[in-house]
Parts: structure tokens; sequence; C-alpha cells
């Protein structure tokens, strides 16, 4: 089979690509620059954005796109900053658009990148996909505006909008940055500790990438989180057991607000998701549970 990935030599994208690799098949990565280094395998192929929009030919007949591409949320929100998040990921879905448009043979489905942010956030309510979107603050009405974007700009084609929650891997994402402190015994919880962290592997989240492009009966959103969701309290917790390390110096909301400005409502606020569309169409998470998920990365660390 043939894939497109755009954004594919990010964190997610990456691995997605190796897997597919793996499993022999052919895999076309689109990105803003090439990677320095030319790919080992035959089945790995890279092309900038400008390229692929001069020559759509190597995109042809693919079997899926998947559209990871987008700025990160994990900078300082200033206007500038903020104009940048939304501007990348309006942008990489009109670039990903007008790609399918110049296709002869379009790819039967497209896997959009979105986040659970969209749920707004809360301490008491759980979110699933029939959830309704809730603008509340910055995450959130990004989200909105990218999986509009989104649906606007793929008609006629089965769109899985892919929201993710905090995926948990060891060379980059969440998990270095959140198991520091604990490494240097200083880990404890963030300002309260009951606001709800919504996880996912980095395996699975790939896994069901793979599931939902082989999946005709899944479309629009599907949630990319583990079953069980656990509090800012217990995650510390838990990475404290796992790296025998002590839970004990918690960082006031004050202080993290002073340190990252409004980043900080990503650490303070959350949302409990569970992933009811994954599991109602019989997708099996290689780690549900948070202590065996983090005893797995550590172990290949």
């Amino acid at each position: 089979m043939k894939y497109v990935i755009c954004g594919g030599t990010g964190f997610i994208g990456s691995e997605l690509a190796k897997y597919w690799v793996q499993a022999g098949h052919e895999v076309l990565i689109v990105g803003r620059k090439l990677p320095e280094a030319p790919s080992l395998s035959a089945l790995l192929r890279y092309h900038t954005w400008e390229e692929i929009a001069s020559n759509p030919s190597p995109a042809e007949d693919a079997d899926a796109l998947v559209n990871l591409a987008g700025s990160t949320l994990s900078q300082r929100w200033s206007p500038k900053g903020k104009k940048a998040i939304m501007e990348s990921r309006l942008e990489t879905v009109t670039a990903a658009s007008k790609l399918l448009k110049a296709l002869q043979h379009k790819p039967p489905v497209v896997i959009q990148a979105s986040a659970v942010a969209i749920y707004g956030t809360s301490l008491q309510d759980a979110f699933d996909e029939s959830s309704p979107a809730h603008v509340m603050d910055f995450p959130s009405g990004v989200v909105k505006a990218w999986e509009e974007a989104a649906d606007a700009a793929y008609p006629n084609v089965r769109l899985v909008k892919l929201r993710t929650g905090v995926v948990l891997g060891n060379e980059s994402g969440a998990l270095p940055k959140m198991k520091l402190p604990y490494l240097l015994g200083f880990g404890g919880k963030i300002g309260r500790g009951d606001q709800w962290l919504s996880w996912i592997h980095l395996a699975d989240i790939v896994a069901l990438i793979d599931f939902c492009v082989h999946t005709p009966r899944i479309s629009g959103p599907v949630n990319a989180t583990a079953p069980h969701p656990v509090t800012n309290e217990d995650f510390g917790r838990t990475i404290g057991r796992v790296y025998k390390r002590p839970h004990w110096f918690p960082l006031p909301a004050f202080l993290l607000q002073a340190a990252v400005g409004e980043l900080s409502e990503i650490l303070l606020k959350g949302q409990r998701v569970l992933p009811a569309k994954s599991l109602e169409h019989g997708f099996t998470f290689a780690f549900p549970a948070l202590q065996p998920a983090l005893e797995h990365l550590k172990s290949r660390s």
C-alpha cells in the first residue's frame, strides 16, 4: 500500500512512517524541508510542499493521506505566537486540500490531526466523540477552527479527525519534560493536582491511525486517548513509582503562570476524554493503563 504523511518528520509522523515502512508499505513524506540525511529505505521518500505542489504525481494512487502538520502549542502564547499557531494549522490544511484536488486518483481517506482541547476543560465532566465542541480558551478556539477548515477542505472523502491527547514517548512530546523534575528529585503535583490528563502511548496512536485507515466505518472525530485518563496527581505519583523518585515537591499555579504565561493553562486545566469510538469499532490498546505504558517506555529509553 501507499501512504502520504504531511508533517511526517515530527514526533508522531516519524514513528508512523517507520511503522508503515517496516510493514512493507510505500511512504511519501511531505514537509517544509528535506531531511539532511538521505532515506535509508527505498520505500520512504521525501518531498517539500513546494515540490509536491508543482508536481503532485508522486502522491497519485495513495491509499490514505495523513495530515499531522502544524506548529506546536508548546511555545509562549504571545500575540505573535498565537498567530503562528493558528496560521500553521490552517495553512497546512489548505496545502493538503490543494494536493488532493490536484490528484487524478485521490486517496479514499484523510486522517487529519486535531486535539482534545476542542471539548474545553472540566474537573468533573467526561467527554467522548459525541460531546459538543466548547470554545472557552485559546486552545479550544484553535482546534475548532482547525476542524472546521478540515471539514471544508476535504469534500467527498472519508475524513477522520484525530483528537489527540498527551502522547507519551521517549524522544519527544510531553513525557521527557514531565519526568525531568522527578529525575532531578523535585517531582510533585502541578497546581491543584486534580486536573485530568488524557494521555496515549506513542505506539497506540500509531496503531490507531493505521486502524482508522483500514476501518471504513470510522469517520468524523476519533479521540486518540487511552481508556484510563488520570489526574495530574496520579500521573506524577506513577512517574515517581516507575522511575523510583519521590513525589513531594508541588509546583504552585502562580509560579507556572509566571514562568510560561498563558501556556500554563495546558497543565493547570484538563479534561477527562474517553476513546468511545475506537473501542466501539474494536480497536485494542496495547497500553490502556498508565503504569505499564511508562514501564514500557522506561525499558526502551
